[in-house]
């Protein structure tokens, strides 16, 4: 699995509605400054985050974005999946190509092994989470004199 700029800018944006959940509608101005994300792409991934059913976008001079949900209910796994569509997925294009079909299987059954691995630990992840370890780090670099 690749996880491509629209991927991590992505979750880079869902990361800061997350840490501003319950405030009312972010701009996406706001996002794009924060975040230093291309505003017309980032635009674009708002949409993609939108369709998903992960964010409510609102039209307008005081519009803006939200989480549809709370961030201890969208998981990674939710967002990556909208943004960058199956994890690892198998092509069977090549299956009429020969070569030994029990070695084929035990290839494509340890690919399987490693997405639902991979699946299991981004779902258990929460943006709750990301916000979470955001404040750790934020107290971590705070220095008292």
């Amino acid at each position: 699995m690749r996880i491509s700029s629209k991927g991590e800018y992505g979750l880079r944006a869902l990361l800061d509605l997350s840490q501003r959940h319950g405030i009312g509608l972010i701009q996406s101005r706001e996002i794009h400054l924060r975040q230093g994300i291309d505003e017309n792409y980032l635009n674009q991934i708002l949409i993609l985050l939108r369709r998903a059913g992960l964010i409510e976008s609102v039209r307008g001079p005081q519009g803006g974005h939200r989480l549809a949900r709370s961030p201890a209910q969208i998981t990674l796994l939710d967002a990556i999946s909208a943004l960058e569509g199956p994890l690892l997925p198998i092509d069977t294009s090549r299956d009429g190509q020969g070569g030994d079909p029990v070695d084929r299987e035990i290839v494509r059954g340890a690919i399987v092994t490693v997405r639902h691995t991979l699946q299991d630990h981004l779902a258990a992840l929460t943006l709750d989470d990301l916000c979470q370890r955001k404040r750790q780090l934020s107290e971590e670099a705070m220095y008292y004199i």
